[in-house]
């Protein structure tokens, strides 16, 4: 501890001194070293001196780096006046390390508080790193090497801004030391090696790194100067192809460098034109110092592109020099020495398909095809074919491919097609393709799981080889679309190809795989791509198929092939009929669609947006309203409304035919006709008064009275018979019908009057009252006379006034029915007399003429008494006004 404190204060003795006279004058406080370099990622210590002053001491310094507070734990005292700090290096930027004095409320700190801080400037840099591959050349000024050597190196390490890097190159030609060059902070350099290149002599180069972190030097280079070399390419190089050799070029160049200065090698490039790919002649057959070279194995009557370049023959020294110009140059045309590119496109049809059979040029043609030789023949027809001849057909002029012959071929039958291709030197060997039956082309399997893929710009085909793998000798690759169809051959083991022909965005393709089964085509697998898609270039139109009530049906054209752009991924259908718009998406094979839960008599705006995977297109809207009824509505509402009449109807006329009894006697009542009365048959021997009067009975009608009605009405009005007795004797007289009557009064009587209307007047209250009294009954179980009588016909006229309800029948009718009695009867115009006697045996003591008290015995019929009546009968205008009878209408 002793030996650190007195190095401390042999220190602060030695930078006490080290300050100038102004530093001390003007600071109370100074910070050492001064201004100095630091290396990255290490740690520096600065310490803060108290100077000229003892109202400050150790423990009231603070450290400070950029403006932040060092903590206290990187402090170290090292006596009431110094105070050290020790800080890393992390960041390369300029900061201030600063020694403060704290605020204290003395008068010593308030006047020197400027003089009581202290800082220096942190400068931050990397140590330089050691250059690497260094290299220098000389090149070539016309027919001498250049003394200026140009070198270039690679850095190594970092360098900032405060602290830079510089290059010095040193270049030295042995025996003679080393001569620097001008400093750099680049990585290239030229240097003069003197007047001239020092050709055959040792050449000795390095460079120099340096800052003020620390120097480095590289990797010395110690070479031959011929090393460093670099000369021109070849000049005038020239290339020649001879007739007699269809496969190989001559090449011819020269060179500036006598070979007494320095001996060359030479390197050739060539490579078809439009080709990627370069061919390098082998350095041993280039070695030695020549002007020509001859190529060899090319292709016939194709375009070349030929290079070539130098350097110094000495194995391993110098630079190859650049590449002269490309120099072309096609070589001389021989046979096709490949077959024709055969393939046919079939049309099918009704039981003929149409053939047409194209090729392209071969691929080793070996010169400019002319023409192309087809023969058509029947595998099976072997006299026919003898005799065939080729047919030469001219080569297309407007493209690649050439359109040999059509040809009608039933689907039963097949044929082989024969191709060869001509150019000036000779014919190709023959190309063979056979169009099988149609029936059979199932028999040659297909290739298996066909996949059609975009790529980098290219589409890829992947499959499977069919079961019968061993009969395919190759395979066609066709693919049809914008209108043109192209193919190209695969071999028999290709499972994975691209298509190599030109093939053009957003268009869509029928990409097929054909196996080939020794000529004869095999089943295609085909898919269809796109080599890029697209958003479509038209949109579908929108229409309104089937309108409805709460429904529509929606349809839209299919976007044509050519406007599609890319694969429809779906269509969406948008519809609205106010400020909410609803959505539907189809599959993309939908082109209509039913939209529904729809509001009755709305109109609705719709548009379709068709997707594909790079985007869509939408319609323009389309509007349309619903209907007010729904399709059928109303012929169900007009069909029920009928139906439902008509059976009223039905129930009505079956009411009607069931209940018509009911029905006529309520609104039709039975009117007896007076006038249709058989009561004149029963009597021959009396005939009527009167043929003429017989219309008078049509007007009398039927007056029905209950039995019980005529006895109370008897029995009421039995008390006033004697007041009436009179009055009812006069009136009475006989009816003189059938020539008999029960009075013999000379009154007229209201039946025989037809003397106009005075007579009606005077009778109008008169009533008609008459019985049929049948002889062969008696009355009351009383026996009548045995012998035979007629039917008599009584009859008697009352001129009584009609009671009430006489007048007004219906009042009778609803007193009727309020009593709930038994209905009396009715008189029948017709019948035998047997029935007349069996209503009368029910009338009682009503049917019979009346006679009074004082009135004489009834008149007999014929002479003969009528013994069966009763001897003391009531008279019968008591009670004649309330019974029913015949009453003139």
């Amino acid at each position: 501890m002793v030996s650190a404190g007195v190095l401390q204060l042999l220190a602060l003795a030695f930078l006490g001194s080290a300050l100038p006279a102004r530093v001390e004058a003007d600071y109370y406080l100074m910070v050492v070293p001064q201004s100095p370099v630091l290396e990255m990622e290490t740690n520096f210590t600065a310490t803060c001196v108290i100077i000229n002053t003892s109202e400050v001491t150790a423990d009231d310094l603070y450290w400070t780096l950029a403006g932040t507070t060092v903590p206290k734990e990187r402090y170290t005292k090292i006596n009431g006046s110094a105070l050290n700090v020790t800080v890393p290096i992390t960041s390369e930027k300029t900061e201030w390390l600063m020694c403060k004095c704290q605020k204290k409320n003395t008068l010593f700190f308030i006047q020197n508080e400027g003089k009581l801080i202290h800082g220096i400037d942190l400068k931050k840099g990397y140590v330089p790193g050691k250059p690497e591959n260094l290299s220098c050349v000389a090149v070539q000024r016309r027919q001498y090497i250049s003394s200026t050597l140009s070198c270039t190196w690679q850095p190594v390490g970092r360098q900032t801004a405060t602290v830079p890097t510089s290059y010095t190159l040193y270049t030295a030609v042995l025996p003679s030391s080393g001569q620097p060059s001008n400093e750099t902070q680049e990585n290239r350099i030229q240097v003069k090696l003197g007047d001239i290149f020092p050709i055959h002599m040792i050449l000795e180069v390095w460079v120099e790194a340096h800052n003020k972190l620390g120097k480095i030097e590289s990797e010395h280079l110690k070479e031959d100067s011929g090393w460093f070399v670099k000369t021109d390419p070849p000049s005038d190089v020239k290339v020649f192809s001879e007739k007699s050799f269809p496969t190989s070029l001559l090449i011819n160049w020269t060179h500036l460098i006598i070979k007494e200065r320095m001996k060359l090698t030479y390197q050739i490039r060539y490579r078809q034109n439009g080709t990627q790919n370069w061919t390098y002649v082998p350095l041993g057959d280039t070695a030695s110092d020549i002007k020509s070279f001859r190529l060899q194995d090319l292709q016939p009557y194709q375009v070349y592109e030929t290079q070539v370049s130098c350097k110094n023959a000495r194995e391993g020294h110098g630079y190859w020099s650049n590449w002269s110009t490309v120099v072309t140059k096609r070589t001389p045309e021989y046979r096709p020495t490949s077959k024709p590119d055969l393939w046919r496109i079939i049309t099918e049809g009704d039981g003929i398909r149409q053939v047409q059979f194209i090729c392209k040029d071969p691929v080793l043609a070996n010169g400019r095809i002319i023409s192309f030789g087809i023969k058509i023949q029947e595998p099976t027809d072997k006299v026919k074919n003898e005799g065939l001849e080729w047919v030469n057909v001219s080569r297309s002029s407007q493209g690649k491919i050439t359109a040999l012959k059509q040809i009608d071929l039933a689907d039963q039958k097949y044929v082989g097609v024969y191709v060869n291709a001509t150019n000036s030197v000779g014919n190709s060997p023959v190309a063979s393709l056979f169009i099988t039956a149609k029936a059979r082309e199932s028999e040659l399997a297909p290739v298996e799981e066909l996949k059609v893929l975009p790529d980098r710009g290219q589409l890829w085909l992947e499959w499977k080889p069919p079961s019968s793998t061993k009969l395919v000798s190759e395979y066609v690759v066709e693919w049809v679309g914008g209108g043109q169809t192209d193919w190209q051959n695969e071999k028999r083991n290709t499972t994975r190809t691209a298509i190599k022909g030109h093939l053009e965005k957003f268009v869509c393709y029928n990409v097929s795989v054909y196996p080939i089964y020794h000529g004869w085509i095999g089943k295609p697998a085909s898919e269809k791509a796109y080599l890029e898609q697209g958003a479509p270039l038209e949109a579908p139109v929108v229409r309104l198929d089937k309108p409805g009530r709460n429904q529509a049906t929606l349809g839209w054209t299919e976007i044509p092939q050519g406007r599609r752009q890319g694969f429809i991924t779906n269509y969406t259908i948008f519809y609205t009929s106010g400020s909410e718009v609803h959505n539907i998406t189809v599959p993309a094979n939908t082109n209509s669609y039913t939209l529904k839960s729809l509001s009755g008599n709305t109109k609705y705006d719709t548009w379709i947006k068709a997707s594909t995977i790079e985007g869509s297109i939408s319609s323009f809207n389309h509007s349309f309203t619903t209907l007010k009824y729904a399709p059928g509505e109303m012929e169900c509402i007009v069909v029920g409304v009928s139906l439902g009449f008509l059976f009223i109807v039905v129930m009505i006329m079956l009411l009607c035919v069931y209940k018509k009894d009911v029905i006529k006697e309520n609104f039709w009542p039975q009117i007896p006709d007076p006038g249709e009365s058989t009561i004149g048959n029963w009597l021959p021997d009396y005939p009527l008064k009167a043929e003429t009067q017989d219309s008078g009975l049509s007007g009398i009608s039927v007056l029905d009275v209950d039995v019980c009605d005529g006895k109370c009405v008897f029995e009421e009005d039995k008390a006033s018979l004697p007041l009436k007795k009179d009055k009812y004797l006069s009136e009475e007289h006989s009816s003189g019908i059938g020539g008999s009557s029960c009075m013999s009064s000379p009154r007229q009587s209201v039946s025989d009057s037809d003397e106009g209307g005075d007579m009606a007047d005077t009778t109008a209250s008169t009533v008609q009252y008459s019985s049929v009294v049948p002889a062969s009954s008696g009355y009351k179980g009383q026996t009548p006379n045995s012998q035979p009588q007629q039917a008599l016909f009584s009859r008697s006229e009352s001129t009584q006034p009609l009671l009430d309800s006489e007048e007004n029948p219906d009042m009778l009718l609803q007193e009727a029915s309020r009593q709930s009695l038994p209905r009396r009867p009715r008189f029948t115009d017709g019948g035998d007399p047997a029935g007349i006697a069996e209503q009368q045996e029910l009338l009682e003591p009503l049917d019979f003429c009346p006679l009074g008290e004082d009135s004489e015995q009834a008149t007999p019929v014929d002479g003969q008494a009528a013994d069966w009546l009763p001897a003391a009968v009531p008279p019968l205008s008591s009670y004649m006004p309330q019974l029913g009878g015949y009453r003139p209408q």
